[in-house]
């Protein structure tokens, strides 16, 4: 009964998610045609190499944002948690000389252990998720800056580390088409976090949370345990990304991550994620994604001051806001 009512949540919504959607991939085909009439330069495969890599990081960071906002939450300590996750990493591997795959674990549970703490925080401390999660984004970020001593931790020790990461295995098939293994990951990731949300029982209850948290919970689900979970599996993508930007930098760097959690919700968001809960997709995020990459690309390949390219990146996501807004209105 409980799987049912989330599904029929899920239904009401499936039309103007879908458009929303269409809306996303139609924006970037658009993007895509403007900036490679602009530049030549952009439409080069180096270029749009650089797009692809530029995207793994941030994406896998929007991936786990996007089971947080479905349930109505928010995080914003993603970006410091990823940072945290690649100093553990480094410590494992440089400091401690620990096998490649001890320190990639770690710096993966370093994520969902700081994800296990935002979700007890926020479902059994009754902390709103905006601000234990702002506290989490400094406790994150001073703890990354203490552990390190303040400097970069190189993978001088372990180049494996990074060859694996910016390697092409594709390539290796294809010559010439040499997209690193980095951009792999966030396809294989988007993938599972795609079956998480549509075919398990935690997708279901985000979507549940999401949409009537009381109701949920007077349905006899124990509302505290999944909303820890998803907080959980949130941390864990932030530290899978962690280790892939680790990985790509071939370094830890303690002063690198905020400002990433802006990215990550403005790419949910611009896919079609609702911040009011209950509705969204990880097709439509990785979209999001894209759209934030290659706008960031494009306007850089142009010239555009960065300031202004923040400008207009913050502009995209409040009529994003404002088109989910108006969407809801019609659908109730």
């Amino acid at each position: 009964m409980q799987a049912a009512a989330a599904q029929g949540q899920r239904r009401t919504f499936i039309r103007s998610d879908a458009i929303q959607r269409v809306l996303a991939f139609g924006a970037l085909i658009l993007m895509f045609i403007v900036f490679s009439i602009a530049s030549p330069n952009f439409r080069t495969f180096d270029n749009i190499n650089g797009i692809l890599i530029a995207t793994a990081v941030n994406g896998v960071l929007a991936l786990g944002v996007t089971f947080v906002i479905i349930t109505g939450g928010i995080d914003l300590s993603v970006g410091t948690v990823m940072t945290l996750s690649a100093v553990m990493t480094g410590v494992f591997l440089t400091n401690w000389h620990l096998p490649i795959i001890v320190g990639i674990v770690g710096g993966i549970v370093t994520g969902t252990a700081m994800g296990v703490i935002n979700g007890v925080i926020i479902a059994r401390m009754k902390v709103p998720p905006f601000i234990a999660t702002l506290g989490m984004l400094n406790i994150a970020k001073g703890l990354a800056l203490v552990i390190s001593g303040l400097k970069p931790i190189y993978f001088n020790d372990t180049p494996t580390f990074n060859t694996t990461a910016m390697g092409s295995a594709i390539g290796a098939i294809v010559p010439r088409f040499d997209i690193p293994n980095v951009v792999l990951v966030l396809f294989i990731v988007a993938i599972i976090a795609n079956l998480i949300l549509t075919k398990t029982v935690l997708g279901r209850y985000a979507f549940a949370l999401g949409s009537n948290e009381e109701a949920t919970r007077l349905s006899g689900v124990n509302v505290n345990a999944w909303k820890i979970a998803i907080y959980a599996l949130c941390g864990t993508f932030a530290g899978i990304a962690g280790v892939m930007i680790a990985a790509r930098l071939n370094s830890a760097q303690p002063a690198l991550g905020q400002g990433y959690e802006l990215d990550a919700i403005a790419a949910a968001v611009i896919g079609g994620t609702s911040l009011s809960g209950g509705e969204g997709s990880m097709l439509g995020t990785i979209i999001g994604a894209f759209i934030i990459s290659t706008l960031t690309n494009g306007l850089r390949i142009m010239s555009v001051p960065q300031e202004w390219q923040t400008v207009i990146t913050g502009a995209i996501v409040i009529i994003a806001v404002y088109l989910d807004i108006l969407r809801r209105r019609r659908s109730s």
